[in-house]
């Protein structure tokens, strides 16, 4: 997995909430039995015409979002069914963050991203940042206003900066875990293998407590 440190490009808006992984990735692109070529499949419901070209209507379809990496959407984005599927779409069309809201308050409120579709985002290298819904609302503004505007989001320094908006930087808050796995660009295997020697020294030890054993028989 490619570490994610400092991450600079252009900002698409897709301004609806509740985005679901069928929505994300449909069901008739699940069938390949490889991890990739999923690019094409992204929001496809949304982003084609019945004739199969570009819906010049679609949020991302718009010229000055052409090569965007950034995703700037809604509340409880990638809600739905736990395909991996949806997340390898969006890393392959080439989104390396996402930006979102959480919505209400105490026990109405609803995350920025769906729990499954966070998790399998992290193991797959995809930043997704939860900000106050007032903050999102602003970086629509600003998009806006200066389509086709770049950000650059440090990991490392937790902030989102666009050079373009008077210099705006705005902070954000991650798990120090998640953040040290997207800074290392560790997936579940090489995660595991960062106490290898621990795994090691337990085998050594269950390993001699089984052959005590034995020899007493």
């Amino acid at each position: 997995m490619t570490p994610f440190t400092q991450h600079t490009g252009i900002v698409a808006t897709l301004e609806r909430a509740n985005v679901d992984t069928d929505a994300i990735i449909p069901k008739q692109y699940l069938k390949s039995i490889k991890r990739t070529g999923f690019e094409a499949g992204l929001f496809s419901d949304w982003r084609y015409l019945s004739d199969g070209s570009d819906d010049p209507d679609f949020e991302l379809n718009r010229a000055e979002f052409k090569g965007a990496s950034i995703l700037l959407t809604r509340h409880n984005f990638g809600c739905g069914s736990s395909r991996e599927h949806a997340v390898w779409a969006v890393c392959q069309y080439g989104f390396r963050v996402i930006i979102a809201p959480y919505a209400g308050s105490g026990e109405e409120r609803v995350p920025a991203f769906a729990d499954i579709f966070r998790g399998n985002s992290i193991r797959n290298g995809l930043l997704c940042i939860e900000l106050e819904p007032q903050t999102v609302e602003s970086l629509f503004k600003a998009v806006a206003q200066s389509p086709g505007v770049e950000a650059k989001v440090d990991l490392e320094a937790q902030t989102i900066t666009l050079p373009a908006v008077e210099g705006r930087v705005i902070k954000f808050e991650i798990e120090p875990g998640v953040r040290s796995i997207l800074l290392q660009g560790l997936d579940d295997i090489a995660t595991t293998l960062t106490s290898e020697a621990d795994i090691n020294n337990f085998e050594e030890r269950h390993n001699n407590q089984l052959s005590g054993c034995c020899r007493g028989f």
